[in-house]
């Protein structure tokens, strides 16, 4: 990646230098800190402290979600160090999640335990049917977890847990509303509530954003229309039983212009609704736990490539999962989880065919832990059409000395192909337009093996330094090359000696990374706290066949974030600021050009009344830098946005 050299290591170290010297002045302020390191996590499926997982976990609560700039989830990504969120527009159209360098189809997106991966594509994972205002807390697991979860949890997991849903029970009885205009005609309003009354948990959830949307490289103007509506509720039987429920509707239209081609004919427009349904029965012992869950999906999709064209692609998906877990503490240094999980999935569409797939696994989970010394293993037998019967084994493992701890992991990970990985294209009676991306049948499943070495360092209270080496070594990778149709088996219905974007196997990818950051929360008085997270993330992928593809080699080689949040009795702020720095790209027949690097700044500023009304006002990219995520999806300007809301829950 020759253009990182050009990134700009000054800048990097004078913002580092600012946030030690924020971090030195509220150490001294008072001694009423905030311990950070005692935080129970479940994607580990063994609830245990983060500590003591030996692996790199990030916590983003419900009350950091209020406070900052974001009004979906893919945006709250954005400002937790190492997830590179590439978005195709503002306010949650469409982003890659990417984690580790992975591509966005190996970043595995859990709702309350249950898998929410598209099986049409990867682009789609991001659309989560629910609603901030109901989320408890998003665990941000980076590296592999197949072993865990099965396919897809090859650079990490995000697990997004509920209220509703939650173990821990620590949301409080809340409800909100509120509207925002802003440039560009926008109109943004959600509401949401949560209630606890005697044995019944329920919450509702909606949030819409509506825009003309700011101009395009091509002169259109990139206009949204994204709805989310959500509901679950449970219901305690006994102390020992308790049967909660979700439903939810994500719709979004869009102008999808060069989200996916370079092409000069390129005038997308994507309309895409996904229904979300979700049941789960939990058993819960002194010293065991067993959950029984069943979670649907279905997806509607059309997407117009050009309205003067006469091909639309319609698809429908439907994906049905059901899964058992078990947790059961066997000695006071011994815990056991174990499981099965299986899945079905269908795609019905115009371009890609008919097609069905059946998926099974059956995971173990062993944890030892005594005194300062923790182990996990565990071992997974995977069932999939695609790759028949694949062991997938893991092992962490964690020591604390002192104020440092010290982990290391080993593990293994395997993704088949989606459907559109597979198919894209080859339901179209031809001739293909050269330059179209075309699915391989007859692909082979990817298998990756991931190492990783970190370090946690609590010099005081309050304060957590982490730093992490790793690397993937990757066979069989998936991803779309540019090959000639003489090259191309399924080539009957290409045009005669043409290029064209076909899915295949990469057979050796070397992924390397470091990951360092710095997370401080400390109460500095009774009416003042103050929140500072720094990340900052290296990466280098290496292909030994030196092909060119598509999306393995897209991911920023430095990745830094930046989050400042500040409380002053009613007054909220947070400053936020995210730089990537990758290869440099252009596209001049749309006259478009993917910067080597940006930096994008984002402020908030809240006031909260004694009459529980509070405004807001948000300056999004304070500093108007003009830049793209993928080359063509030219992202937003400065957008100023102001408003109201109104929350029951106020001190």
């Amino acid at each position: 990646m020759g253009s990182i050299i050009n990134y700009n290591i000054t800048g990097r170290v004078l913002l580092l230098s600012g946030l030690l010297i924020l971090i030195h002045q509220a150490s001294g302020q008072s001694e009423n800190n905030i311990y950070l390191e005692n935080v129970v996590v479940t994607s580990s499926r063994i609830p245990i402290d983060m500590k003591e997982t030996g692996r790199n976990i990030s916590v983003i609560t419900s009350d950091e979600i209020n406070e900052l700039p974001a009004n979906s989830v893919d945006e709250l990504l954005r400002y937790i160090p190492g997830v590179e969120a590439q978005s195709r527009g503002g306010f949650g159209v469409q982003s890659d999640i990417i984690i580790r360098g992975s591509t966005f189809q190996q970043v595995l997106i859990l709702i309350d335990g249950m898998r929410l991966n598209d099986p049409l594509t990867g682009h789609f994972n991001g659309y989560v049917p629910i609603t901030p205002a109901e989320i408890d807390r998003i665990e941000v697991l980076r590296g592999p977890a197949a072993s865990l979860f099965g396919a897809d949890a090859v650079g990490g997991v995000i697990h997004i847990i509920t209220k509703t849903f939650s173990r821990q029970k620590s949301a409080e009885n809340d409800a909100v509303a509120g509207i925002s205009i802003g440039e560009h005609k926008l109109i943004s309003a959600q509401m949401g509530t949560y209630m606890r009354l005697g044995k019944l948990d329920f919450s509702l959830g909606g949030i819409t954003n509506n825009s003309d949307g700011h101009k395009l490289s091509s002169g259109a103007n990139g206009d949204f229309n994204i709805h989310t509506m959500s509901g679950s509720a449970g219901y305690r039987f006994s102390d020992r039983w308790q049967l909660m429920g979700r439903s939810g509707y994500d719709f979004r239209d869009f102008n999808a212009q060069y989200f996916y081609t370079r092409s000069t004919f390129d005038q997308s427009r994507e309309t895409t609704s996904n229904l979300w349904g979700q049941l789960k029965l939990r058993n819960d012992k002194e010293r065991s736990a067993t959950d029984f869950d069943l979670a649907f999906k279905r997806t509607e999709d059309k997407f117009v490539f050009n309205p003067d064209f006469p091909s639309t692609n319609e698809h429908t998906t439907r994906f049905l999962n059901f899964q058992i877990n078990r947790f059961h503490d066997l000695l006071p240094t011994v815990a056991l989880a174990y499981g099965i999980q299986a899945d079905h999935r269908y795609i019905q569409s115009t371009d890609r065919g008919e097609h069905d797939d059946t998926h099974l696994g059956v995971y173990g989970v062993l944890n030892y832990g005594i005194d300062n010394f923790n182990i996990t293993g565990s071992l997974r037998a995977d069932y999939d059409q695609n790759y028949d019967l694949e062991f997938i084994p893991q092992l962490n493992s964690s020591l604390a000395i002192r104020k440092l701890i010290i982990r290391g992991a080993v593990g293994r990970s395997i993704r088949a192909g989606d459907y559109t990985e597979r198919y894209i294209s080859t339901n179209i009676p031809g001739p293909l337009t050269p330059g179209r991306n075309l699915g391989n049948p007859d692909l082979k499943a990817e298998s990756a093996w991931s190492f990783e070495g970190g370090l946690d360092y609590f010099p005081t209270n309050g304060l957590k330094l982490i730093g992490t080496a790793f690397i993937r070594n990757s066979s069989s990778l998936i991803d779309f090359v540019i090959t000639n149709e003489n090259d191309i088996s399924n080539n009957e219905t290409l045009e005669a000696d043409q290029d064209y974007f076909w899915a295949r196997n990469l057979e050796d990818v070397t992924t390397k990374g470091f990951e360092a950051e710095s997370w401080f929360l400390r109460k500095v008085s009774e009416n003042v706290s103050l929140n500072l997270v720094f990340g900052y993330t290296y990466l280098h992928t290496s292909n030994s066949e030196g092909e060119v593809s598509k999306y393995i080699s897209n991911h920023a080689g430095h990745l830094v974030t930046h989050r400042a949040l500040l409380n002053i009795g009613r007054w909220d702020l947070s400053l936020s600021a995210l730089h990537k720095a990758r290869d440099k790209d252009q596209a001049e027949a749309i006259n478009s050009e993917l910067e080597s690097n940006y930096m994008v700044w984002n402020t908030r500023i809240a006031y909260r009344h004694k009459s529980n009304l509070g405004f807001n006002w948000e300056i999004r990219n304070i500093f108007d830098e003009q830049y793209s995520d993928i080359l063509g999806a030219r992202m937003p300007d400065r957008w100023i946005i102001g408003g109201v809301t109104w929350r029951m829950n106020r001190k």
